[in-house]
């Protein structure tokens, strides 16, 4: 595994992660511990220090308890101020296997990890700053809760093909997360789907109206996403428009306009300032989890940890 796919995994919490050994709870006394033990002349540097490290890795990692790792070192660089930091990496309850390792840095300030090319928020407590960001910025149409103890915002972009295919999980938050507040944001990526930004404004001007006939909206231009094209899309959208109970005319006049255009811009923005790169992304609390890449379950551990983690409640799924 590459510096880069590392960074991915780390960025993006693929790969699971509770249990840490030594430093961070060693593996019970009747399995093997499969890493080495740290050297001390490899700890040279005097931040970050090795539990700022665990917390960072556990906020990572900590929903799934078969991922053990132990901080091997924390040293200077030339750069001043920057530190490297190595960890291995194994499966609890593996024998005979081979640790993998990660290394990252960390910024002067301690704010930022680098992995690869990717910058993600470091510390002990990672996602805060974007929790609170969100919790304040994020104001597309939502379900489930009115609270954002809880807060789960996807950005899409409605031409997105994997976007669509997020619908259903979209939903199945709802109904497993019942505390959850869960917002759709529009990230509309202009460059690849032309169309996406004219969507998004649509929406925009249907939301205005109802919050309930966005997500009617939203279904049936997903369901014609392959018609999003110069020849066909506003007759898509005004159908889309139609369907969701409201009057084509007054959302396509509506989706011209400067403030309607400010506000899709807003939430571009938005997502940029959180650090989003591609669609479909959630923000889980604050942290940033590629949809594309993570199998359902999974997603529900990490949203079910982050909640413990940040002390709100998940709620009981409905039967």
């Amino acid at each position: 595994m590459n510096k880069k796919i590392l960074g991915f995994v780390l960025a993006a919490a693929l790969t699971g992660g509770a249990a840490m050994a030594q430093t961070a709870g060693a593996p019970p006394a009747a399995q093997a511990d499969p890493l080495p033990q740290p050297n001390p002349k490899f700890f040279t540097a005097e931040t970050p220090t090795v539990a700022t490290v665990n917390a960072f890795l556990k906020a990572q990692w900590g929903y799934d308890a078969n991922r053990i790792w132990r901080v091997m070192a924390i040293q200077k660089t030339m750069a001043p101020g920057i530190s490297r930091i190595v960890v291995f990496i194994a499966q609890k309850g593996q024998t005979n296997q081979q640790p993998q390792s990660l290394q990252f840095l960390t910024t002067p300030d301690g704010k930022f990890a680098l992995a690869g090319d990717q910058v993600m928020p470091f510390g002990e407590k990672p996602f805060a700053a974007l929790r609170s960001t969100l919790q304040q910025r994020a104001d597309g149409p939502a379900k489930g809760a009115a609270g954002k103890d809880l807060l789960l915002v996807e950005f899409a972009d409605m031409q997105c093909p994997h976007c669509k295919e997020s619908e259903k999980i979209f939903d199945q938050l709802v109904t497993d997360f019942p505390n959850a507040r869960v917002v759709f944001q529009n990230y509309p990526l202009t460059e690849i789907h032309p169309y996406a930004y004219k969507a998004a404004s649509y929406g925009v001007c249907v939301a205005q109206k109802s919050n309930d006939a966005f997500f009617t909206f939203l279904h049936e231009v997903f369901a014609k996403q392959e018609a999003l094209t110069p020849e066909a899309g506003d007759q898509t959208l005004a159908a889309a428009a139609t369907a969701a109970g409201q009057d084509p005319a007054a959302i396509t006049a509506c989706a011209s306009t400067p403030a309607t255009k400010a506000k899709v811009d807003a939430q571009i923005k938005l997502a940029e300032d959180s650090g989003v790169d591609q669609t479909p992304m959630i923000s889980v609390n604050g942290h940033l989890i590629p949809l594309g890449n993570v199998p359902y379950e999974v997603l529900k551990q990490i949203v079910a940890f982050q909640a413990v983690q940040d002390g709100v409640p998940a709620g009981t799924p409905s039967k």
